[in-house]
């Protein structure tokens, strides 16, 4: 059997960032941290990314990447279960990449290429919100008026966007540690798809709370650990 090649140094890198970003926080971990944490040289870590920023950038850029390929799965949503998964999921991408979100407001201060490119990921997202109200509407589950269209889906957005911020406001102590994740994740998506509701036909409506009720973290704690879908958890 073949042995698997060693992952790159530069790819090892983004990893260690990546997880120690999410769990101190952007601001609180620098660039000997991350060597440190791998048993590499900062000189060696310079070699890759000579600038934290640029570190930062290259994991914003797999995030994007990421966040592009889910939010054209929007397209696909036809009723309420498509709609949960698929928040579900955007909501599961964003925990991976929490810092950004985590010290979002810090991080577009002193990033001028996250500043921009943030502003087309909240448009990008938008789009995705308003693609799923027309499935919702072609298929005849949702009953609303072209004009509360665009506010509706800028409302969901701004939800998805500050869930976390919300969660640790909440919890600063323990809102961000994984055994948390999954009880905040189907809040997150419970909530951004209650804005939905008043727009619901009845059945559709209904289906949205028999799925709340199921998947509440209350009925799924014993599958709270990161990464399990509420699809899973059904299993």
């Amino acid at each position: 059997m073949a042995k698997k090649a060693p992952r790159r140094t530069a790819q090892r890198i983004l990893e260690a960032a990546l997880e120690l970003f999410n769990r101190f926080g952007e601001p609180n971990v620098s660039t000997t941290l991350v060597a440190g944490e791998l048993g590499i040289s900062p000189g060696n870590l310079y070699y890759h990314y000579p600038a934290k920023d640029e570190l930062i950038n290259r994991l914003y850029e797999t995030y994007e990447a990421e966040l592009d390929e889910l939010l054209h799965a929007g397209e696909g949503v036809h009723d309420v279960e498509d709609a949960w998964f698929f928040m579900h999921s955007l909501f599961e991408l964003i925990w991976r990449y929490r810092f950004l979100y985590r010290d979002l407001n810090d991080l577009l201060s002193k990033n001028r290429h996250l500043e921009t490119q943030f502003q087309l990921v909240l448009k990008n997202k938008v789009r995705a919100m308003r693609a799923l109200l027309a499935g919702l509407s072609r298929a005849g589950h949702l009953d609303i008026d072209m004009r509360e269209v665009d506010a509706l889906a800028q409302s969901m957005v701004v939800v998805l966007t500050y869930w976390l911020s919300y969660e640790y406001v909440r919890n600063p102590r323990e809102a961000l540690e994984p055994q948390h994740v999954q009880g905040a994740l189907l809040r997150g998506a419970q909530h951004t798809l209650q804005l939905l509701a008043p727009y619901l036909e009845l059945e559709q409506r209904k289906h949205l709370m028999t799925l709340t009720a199921a998947y509440s973290p209350s009925a799924s704690r014993t599958q709270d650990t990161p990464g399990s879908s509420p699809k899973m958890a059904a299993a």
